[in-house]
């Protein structure tokens, strides 16, 4: 399920978990991936946001759709999402670093304030 807090697009947590099935070979046996209403089914989103996942995927370059037939891995969509995984988890990981900062550095300043004032 989509996580509503504000701090990442649904269509970006729906592609990110995508990404990460499909590193994990979930979709490598029919090599097609769900259709958009099992999407928004099993995320809990409109069909708006299954489509600009799998957009997002097709940006990756991890997937082609045949419209009527469906969305399919590309070769070595695998491996190149593992990869991809891979950044977006750093990425994610710097991001929560960057917030943490930010709270301390708040905090800091609070501080500073105070002593300034005394």
């Amino acid at each position: 399920m989509v996580e509503w807090t504000g701090k990442q697009f649904a269509y970006q947590q729906v592609a990110d978990d995508l990404r990460r099935r499909i590193a994990a070979g979930d979709f490598a046996q029919t090599g097609q991936l769900p259709s958009y209403g099992d999407l928004q089914k099993a995320y809990g989103v409109t069909v708006t946001v299954a489509r600009a996942a799998i957009n997002q995927l097709k940006s990756d370059r991890l997937v082609v759709s045949h419209q009527g037939k469906g969305v399919f891995l590309v070769a070595d969509a695998g491996r190149s999402a593992a990869q991809l995984a891979d950044s977006v988890s750093s990425m994610a990981d710097l991001r929560e670093e960057v917030d943490r900062l930010r709270v301390e550095v708040g905090e800091l300043r609070q501080r500073v304030t105070a002593l300034e004032a005394n």
